[in-house]
């Protein structure tokens, strides 16, 4: 099959949840014998790269603003799949792109599409109200207009059947196991050492609420100020077109020399800051299936995370779970942990056995191929909501 995937910003993945799923996913489609084209856009896309993995990239322009960034990106991207790729299968990421998830059925009627819902772009913060209104739009045409529709939790599942009255297919996402061993090398630039620290690792946005985390680690410092002593607390990551919140998570933290910003990172010093790390935190109030978590959970770390459904559907039963936008319940959460070794070890192991048997890249990419091979036949050179 010829594959396109729209909707990410390139390959392989810098930062993002999308990004990361889209590197994943395609790599293992090559090695199925699949040819596989990837959209990039030339911000991200910085280098000359034209294959990764066996992926094709193709790197097209895009309006680089809040607004019009991924959708003046999508189109060229979809014109580039139908008329030139004349792809077999053209996959549409993110609820965003599927505003126009319409279009490749119009223009080449024998290409079938595919979408994934990713998350509830409209619940984020960092969007207007008209952006609001369109993503909801988008929402819509990610259920009704493709061949087939996958989402990656069981909590969007249900969300589309009872906002959208329509069916995904249910394929989450993923990791590859992880046996990476401690790095303090990597990790002595932030003045960070492995099992002294816990981190959070997420895009700097509002849902993510690590204003929240901060109000909470302050409380922790202050209850128990001698099991905090020496501890640090590594934010990871860096804005998406969210400065002014940035700004504000640095002036929270502003002469706290216990918290530490170490910006955006990838390969071994990300993997560092997993390995290393006591604790993972992921205090946010929205998300699609939490990436960050099931890694942090592949690398056997004991992971809080607040009790929205997404982060339930993969912590519950395998970490600590506290009510959303509570700083008094993620201090007594964190200080709990650290206060029993034992049983933070024992809740790394459990999430780390969870996610290899439920949540392997190479199942998903299996269980995506199927999909692809269901929404074929359906081509019949018409264009039809569902």
């Amino acid at each position: 099959m010829r594959i396109a995937m729209i909707g990410q910003k390139g390959m392989p993945a810098h930062f993002g949840g999308i990004e990361t799923h889209v590197s994943e996913l395609a790599t293992r489609l090559v090695q199925s014998g699949h040819h596989v084209t990837v959209y990039a856009r030339p911000w991200y896309q910085k280098d000359s790269m034209r294959v990764y993995n066996g992926v094709r990239i193709v790197t097209l322009p895009s309006i680089r603003t809040k607004r019009l960034d991924t959708i003046s990106h999508t189109l060229l991207s979809i014109l580039h799949a139908t008329f030139v790729l004349r792809a077999d299968i053209i996959h549409i990421h993110g609820v965003g792109p599927a505003i126009l998830a319409w279009l490749p059925k119009l223009l080449r009627p024998v290409s079938s599409v595919v979408t994934t819902f990713h998350c509830i772009d409209a619940d984020q913060k960092k969007w207007g109200r008209f952006a609001r209104f369109m993503l909801r739009i988008g929402e819509r045409f990610a259920v009704t207009a493709p061949d087939k529709t996958i989402t990656v939790s069981k909590s969007l599942q249900t969300y589309i059947r009872a906002r959208h009255e329509g069916s995904a297919e249910y394929i989450p996402n993923g990791i590859t196991p992880a046996r990476a061993s401690t790095n303090d090398a990597a990790l002595r630039p932030y003045r960070l050492s492995s099992g002294q620290f816990v981190a959070t690792i997420a895009r700097l946005i509002p849902d993510k609420n690590i204003h929240v985390l901060i109000e909470a680690w302050r409380m922790a410092k202050e209850t128990s100020p001698k099991l905090m002593s020496g501890m640090k607390l590594a934010i990871v990551g860096d804005s998406a077109f969210t400065s002014e919140y940035v700004a504000k998570l640095h002036a929270m933290a502003a002469g706290d020399t216990s918290i530490v910003f170490t910006g955006f990172q990838t390969g071994a010093t990300l993997k560092a800051l997993f390995a290393g790390s006591r604790v993972i935190i992921h205090p946010s109030q929205a998300e699609g299936l939490p990436i960050a978590v099931l890694e942090a959970m592949s690398y056997g770390k004991a992971v809080i995370a607040s009790d929205i459904p997404a982060n339930k559907e993969v912590v519950d039963e395998y970490g600590v779970i506290v009510p959303v936008n509570d700083p008094d319940a993620l201090a007594h959460a964190l200080i709990g942990i650290l206060e029993d070794p034992m049983y933070a070890a024992s809740l790394g192991h459990s999430a780390r056995e969870h996610v290899e048997m439920n949540y392997h890249w190479d199942d998903i990419a299996r269980r995506t191929e199927a999909v692809y091979e269901e929404a074929l036949p359906l081509r019949d050179g018409i264009f039809a909501i569902r």
